[in-house]
């Protein structure tokens, strides 16, 4: 039985409009810190204030089993009209650092409704060919999250509060059209009470377990770079003396991801989930690792070509192993476990953000990129580690 034509333009099209709330203060971080005085570090700490709310959000909606046990596009239109209205706030004269905190923090929380329930969505329309449909999913909080960077550059004269006005007017109009266009999937199996035991169930099963810390390998990179792109871009026009468009650019290395991911998802039909999201992981941790050559060669060219190559294999692989997470969870449970391991896998991004916030504070050389490299190796030893027998 094939879903109807328009469920996955609309699932992707509504996790574009919301996934836009996620970068939307990293897109004006400049203009914030200009208008209420904040601080240098704040682009790391406001980008890991989010992911923080994102952590608390999924955990508890992961132990309620919001997602498995209520309607989810339900779920996902009340957190997209509660994250347009904390993002809105962004706006408001009277912001301090703190109360500009909490209302990242709480944007945060409402995106653990969005993204993860999202690809819940998905997978219960879903089954056949799952690996592609979240290749699109992805590939659209790909573009979500980059589109602040452009929002800013074609924004003209207009004030910054125009980018965070428009994020969320899509977050909103995003949680509208799922709402109304999207009902329950075909394969979902609702469940009918909390379980704590839930978790520790899910993580008995060793291929689920693989899919996971392959997950957290990959996301310990991702949001690390796709946070400190601007930083990238702006320390090489400093040293080489070039002159690129920093928000245009910046949209190009994160947004060329959503191809990536609408690719990847294709390639794995041919060849495998998992050997596609391996050779993925694989290729970004060599870009960690060959991060300060590229940038001390000085080739404004060779520079941005890179950035852009790891924009896409960056990202490539989180469609293929959520597919697998999916796809080794129980039915019922297949939502509490795409929100757990989001949950784990987003509170790996603070650390790494953290790490990169601080080393940027005692040195500005490009070989702190490189500490990247260690989730990914890490989740390829897993991913290879020899299956245990009973």
């Amino acid at each position: 039985m094939n879903p109807p034509k328009h469920i996955l333009p609309v699932i992707v099209l509504s996790q574009f409009f919301c996934t836009s709330l996620w970068f939307a203060g990293n897109g004006v971080m400049h203009e914030l810190q200009t208008t209420f005085l904040l601080n240098e570090n704040a682009l790391g700490h406001l980008t890991s204030v989010l992911q923080f709310g994102f952590i608390v959000g999924t955990f508890l909606f992961a132990i309620l089993s919001i997602a498995d046990r209520y309607a989810p596009s339900k779920v996902f239109f009340g957190c997209a009209v509660l994250g347009a209205i904390c993002n809105v706030f962004l706006v408001w004269k009277g912001n301090t650092y703190t109360s500009i905190l909490l209302f990242r923090f709480f944007t945060g929380f409402f995106l653990a409704g969005i993204y993860p329930v999202g690809m819940k969505i998905a997978a219960d329309y879903y089954q056949k060919g799952l690996g592609k449909s979240l290749g699109y999913l992805v590939g659209a909080l790909v573009i979500g999250t980059a589109f602040p960077h452009l929002l800013k550059e074609i924004k003209g004269e207009l004030p910054w509060e125009f980018v965070i006005i428009t994020t969320s007017v899509l977050a909103l109009l995003g949680g509208i059209v799922m709402l109304f266009f999207v009902p329950n999937g075909p394969y979902r199996k609702p469940s009918q009470k909390i379980d704590l035991k839930a978790i520790p169930t899910i993580f008995k099963e060793q291929k689920f377990r693989k899919a996971a810390f392959g997950y957290f390998g990959h996301m310990w990179e991702l949001y690390a770079f796709w946070a400190f792109v601007p930083s990238m871009l702006h320390l090489f026009n400093k040293t080489h003396t070039t002159t690129f468009n920093i928000p245009v650019a910046s949209f190009s290395i994160i947004a060329i991801g959503g191809l990536a991911c609408v690719l990847g998802g294709y390639i794995s039909q041919k060849i495998g989930v998992k050997q596609v999201a391996m050779s993925s992981l694989a290729l970004s941790c060599l870009c960690c690792l060959l991060f300060p050559l590229l940038f001390s060669v000085g080739s404004a060219n060779l520079f941005i070509v890179f950035l852009l190559f790891w924009g896409m294999v960056v990202i490539a692989d989180s469609p293929l192993f959520s597919t697998l997470v999916a796809q080794n969870a129980p039915s019922s449970l297949k939502g509490t476990a795409l929100t757990i391991v989001n949950c784990i896998g987003f509170f790996i991004t603070i650390i790494s953000i953290q790490l990169l916030n601080t080393l940027q504070t005692w040195t500005n050389t490009p070989i702190i990129l490189t500490v990247l490299a260690f989730g990914p190796l890490i989740g390829l030893m897993v991913l290879l580690g020899k299956k245990k027998t009973r």
